[in-house]
């Protein structure tokens, strides 16, 4: 029996006359994803990836990796039959038997891309239906909340049949929109705005700030593995790392309390302007939602804002707490976001921060110190990681 694994395509299924850019960063994409577990042979037609095994082995890992591929609409696991209904309803029941023995409810889903097939799409269902109902008499038809679907696909190379399909990722191909740089902090937050970001065709890797003492190794290495977990939707990421202590020390010496962390974001801004400009980011993210602490009000956004020459996307602006942490749970970033290890934004915490901070107010005391010199080092002393898919 031949076995292969069909990809559909999600919203690239619409694209106009450049719909093949965004097929050839999806199969590039997939062939990484799946590198790992062994050789495949790739073919794409009717907006579906056909992904055919060489060799054997358990197809239930790729299918896995397959769902968390932006781009991907859904995943069916098949059997492929020859185009003959007698042919099909000898042998899908064994293939099938496993997943149907153990469920009460059934129905048949039927799609006829291939109008040349004889039988109609109702028959198909009829014909298909009424053999599984022979094979295991302990079945009944619920065509409304059955607890299997049987898929019989009849396309121009075969019938593919397969018990239920599971949903993707959805979204447009990593890589399809550029490179973006993340501000990740190590909270629930800035992973979620990386995996959104992502969905939506961006490259993005991330840059995040140190503040030993004031920061243990612990959380640099939280950040790390919130980096390895986002590499299964993001793709490869590579994480700079800036040494960010001195730059905190001279704002708690020369800035007032009440301004620090608005200064420090903007200062944050600044180091991640220079990278983007060194290596070809084209915008940058943050993991804010709009009210959800001091510097994230609409005036303390406006003051960082002006200190950055990138667009800065904000994916989870509207989001509330639960929103946030559900799609953090989604892609299992939550638990290591929730570990104890306190990053450089807890470092220096006013008391009392200005809610609605005036940017010629934030600039002047800004200025009472000239930071570029700390910045420079900051920059020349950035460490880079980088994590790879599978690894």
């Amino acid at each position: 029996m031949k076995e292969v694994i069909m990809a559909k395509y999600g919203e690239i299924a619409l694209k106009g006359l450049n719909k093949s850019t965004f097929e050839d960063i999806l199969v590039k994409n997939i062939k990484r994803r799946l590198k790992p577990l062994g050789e495949f042979e790739y073919t794409r037609r009717q907006s579906t990836i056909y992904i055919e095994p060489i060799g054997e082995f358990d197809l239930d890992p790729a299918v896995k990796r397959l769902c968390t591929v932006f781009g991907i609409g859904a995943v069916q696991r098949c059997a492929v039959y020859e185009k003959d209904m007698d042919v099909i309803k000898a042998k899908c029941p064994e293939y099938l038997r496993d997943t149907l023995e153990a469920a009460s409810t059934f129905k048949v889903e039927a799609k006829r891309s291939d109008k040349s097939f004889p039988l109609k799409t109702p028959d198909i269902q009829v014909e298909l239906g009424d053999a599984l109902l022979d094979a295991f008499p302990h079945l009944k038809v619920d065509v409304h909340e059955p607890q299997v679907t049987v898929f019989c696909e009849i396309r121009d190379k075969g019938a593919y049949v397969s018990a239920g399909r599971t949903a993707g990722a959805g979204g447009i191909p990593v890589g399809s929109s550029g490179k973006a740089l993340l501000l990740l902090s190590g909270g629930i937050d800035s992973p979620v705005a990386a995996y959104m970001m992502a969905k939506r065709g961006l490259i993005v890797d991330g840059i995040h700030f140190q503040s030993p003492p004031y920061t243990s190794e612990r959380a640099l290495m939280k950040v790390q593995t919130l980096c390895e977990k986002l590499t299964a939707y993001c793709g490869d990421i590579k994480l700079y790392c800036v040494p960010f202590t001195e730059i905190q020390e001279a704002l708690r010496d020369n800035c007032p309390e009440e301004y620090f962390t608005v200064i420090m974001r903007r200062l944050m801004m600044k180091i991640a302007n220079r990278t983007a400009e060194s290596y070809g980011y084209g915008a940058l993210v943050t993991g804010e939602s709009i009210g959800q602490v001091a510097s994230q009000t609409l005036r303390a956004i406006q003051c960082t804002d002006a200190a950055a020459k990138f667009p800065v996307f904000r994916p989870v602006i509207g989001m509330d707490k639960k929103e946030i942490t559900d799609i953090a749970r989604k892609i299992d970033t939550f638990e290591t976001s929730v570990l104890p290890y306190e990053d450089c934004c807890t470092v220096f915490t006013p008391k009392h921060p200005k809610t609605r901070p005036v940017l010629s107010e934030i600039e002047k005391a800004e200025s009472a110190f000239d930071f570029q010199p700390l910045i420079n080092e900051a920059v020349e002393n950035m460490t880079v990681y980088r994590y790879k898919v599978g690894e």
